[in-house]
């Protein structure tokens, strides 16, 4: 069974009524490692629904928790901001200021500036949750009630958490942390407290009180957490592998939430996505790549591929290179295969079959929709990358893959696959190996590297050329011919073509990239070549 099957087949031991929880604090830009968590909860949602469960998908947004520091991509005026709720302050402008205009006439704060773009990318990527902002269940007294069993209880809860996680509290720790006159959630001792009142002194000796019922201030993450299971009546939820681990916040939160009354939700713990050859993604050191970025360079089926087809626990290297390319080819194989007849197999072992289901399941959990069906381009992205790099205008590329049978005409999926290839191309995260240029005129610092051997090469690839078939196999077999007539090994042959052609060492397969050029171009470049040395 895929792994969202699994999770969802122990729901069903839960009732039929389910709400599948994920959440994030929106401090700064959201990035691909954020995926991981609410597209684990949404393949989770689906294979639930697909069990016969009535599952639906909710996004807790963290905007009570305050801001922690200056990040680099802020101004240092946000100085005055930290300690403050997220939901609370303005957002930052293009310079990273705070943007006091938008913020006093519309509410626009910190946390949405990061949200919404997130909330884009998720639905182009067929995820459209129903929000709820931490912020406002605090004041609007959602939390109130287990507030309230906390701070009447303090020796039972700090006994909990010293005990589950093996750390020691403060000696003035309280399971509520009040806001200061000035909207902070730093620098505070509790005095006092008599429900639903917590009065408070700060740094500088002022005093103040705090309501509980109105949600001025929050819960400590540990007590957060679990208390939000209740009211929003969550019964599943992943989370990373920070929060999972022993003495964590789930640990801890199993038994809050027996103490506040209610059970825990089904556990699922991932595990992070890095950034290839720069480690975990962080949005505070800008370490990242950001949904809507890598939406521009691939399609969404192939981004959530990408989780559906590991496992949860599994550590997943991000690579916008050749990575990308990778997984957009095993897509499109997953794409063309027929399940149902390879599953008919009756001599299939147990172990055959079970990967067979579980590539069906990743290939049906990477579609925008439940309903939405599969289907092969039968245009390789390798492929595809070579012609957009040496066909600027589209209908060329769709004249060349009519001509050799690849497609009977261009569709929507082909249209955008391109779309979203040429702006690939255009990034920093084209890998190099693939990039391809083919030179107007002689590289004359090229050819003057090439030994005797191979520069007596260039006049007979040139006329070799002038007769040759124009496929990759009928070019092929022209480079073969030259170096059989100069008695001349494939090495040679090649690093001659190589510096003609691209004006390089090495490179990518010369055969099917000149195939797809205009063919008196190719050969003009190479008896240009022939006669310059």
């Amino acid at each position: 069974m895929h792994w969202s099957d699994v999770i969802a087949q122990r729901l069903t031991e839960r009732g039929n009524d389910h709400i599948i929880a994920t959440g994030i604090t929106p401090s700064g830009e959201f990035h691909i490692g954020h995926l991981r968590e609410i597209l684990t909860g949404d393949m989770i949602a689906r294979a639930a629904r697909r069990s016969g469960l009535n599952a639906e998908l909710v996004f807790v947004v963290d905007n009570a928790d305050p801001l922690r520091k200056v990040y680099p991509f802020l101004d240092k005026s946000y100085e005055d901001f930290i300690g403050h709720q997220l939901g609370s302050i303005p957002a930052p402008d293009k310079d990273g200021k705070p943007d006091w205009r938008r913020f006093e006439e519309e509410g626009w704060s910190y946390g949405d500036h990061f949200l919404q773009p997130f909330l884009e990318a998720l639905k182009q990527i067929g995820v459209e949750p129903r929000l709820i902002p931490n912020l406002t269940s605090y004041r609007e007294g959602k939390f109130a009630d287990s507030a309230k069993k906390a701070c009447d209880n303090p020796d039972a809860i700090r006994e909990i958490i010293e005990r589950v996680s093996g750390r020691e509290l403060p000696s003035n720790w309280f399971p509520w942390q009040p806001l200061d006159s000035k909207g902070s959630l730093d620098g505070l001792d509790v005095t006092g407290y008599n429900y639903p009142m917590v009065t408070w002194t700060d740094k500088d000796g002022n005093t103040g009180e705090s309501n509980i019922s109105k949600g001025e201030g929050k819960l400590p993450w540990r007590l957060d957490w679990p208390a939000k299971w209740g009211f929003n009546h969550i019964t599943c939820e992943p989370f990373g592998k920070d929060h999972g681990a022993a003495g964590g916040s789930y640990a801890t939160g199993v038994e809050i939430a027996a103490f506040f009354g209610h059970e825990p939700p089904q556990s699922l713990v991932y595990e992070w996505i890095s950034l290839r050859g720069k480690g975990a993604m962080s949005s505070s050191s800008g370490n990242t790549v950001g949904p809507i970025e890598a939406l521009r360079l691939v399609p969404p089926e192939i981004l959530r591929l990408l989780i559906a087809n590991s496992k949860p626990n599994k550590a997943i290297e991000f690579d916008t290179g050749m990575g990308l390319v990778n997984l957009a080819d095993q897509y499109e194989r997953l794409a063309s295969r027929n399940f149902d007849e390879e599953l008919s197999n009756d001599s299939l072992s147990r172990r055959q079959r079970v990967q067979i289901e579980d590539a069906q399941a990743a290939l049906r959990l990477s579609m925008t929709t439940s309903t939405q069906e599969a289907k092969a381009t039968s245009v390789s992205f390798r492929h595809l990358a070579l012609l957009a790099q040496i066909k600027p205008k589209d209908e060329d590329i769709w004249s060349s893959l009519i001509e050799s049978g690849a497609i009977t005409n261009p569709n929507s999926v082909l249209s955008d696959r391109l779309e979203r290839m040429r702006a690939w191309i255009d990034s920093e995260h084209f890998p190099e190996e693939m990039r391809i240029m083919i030179l107007n005129e002689p590289d004359a610092a090229s050819l003057g590297e090439l030994d005797e051997e191979q520069r007596n090469l260039i006049p007979i690839i040139a006329g070799e050329l002038q007769n040759a078939q124009w496929t990759a196999e009928g070019i092929s077999l022209a480079f073969k011919n030259a170096a059989n007539s100069a008695d001349a090994p494939m090495r040679s042959m090649y690093r001659a073509c190589y510096a003609m052609f691209m004006g390089s060492e090495r490179g990518p397969r010369l055969a099917p990239i000149l195939a797809n050029c205009i063919r008196d171009e190719v050969c003009n470049l190479a008896q240009s070549c022939a006669d310059s040395v």
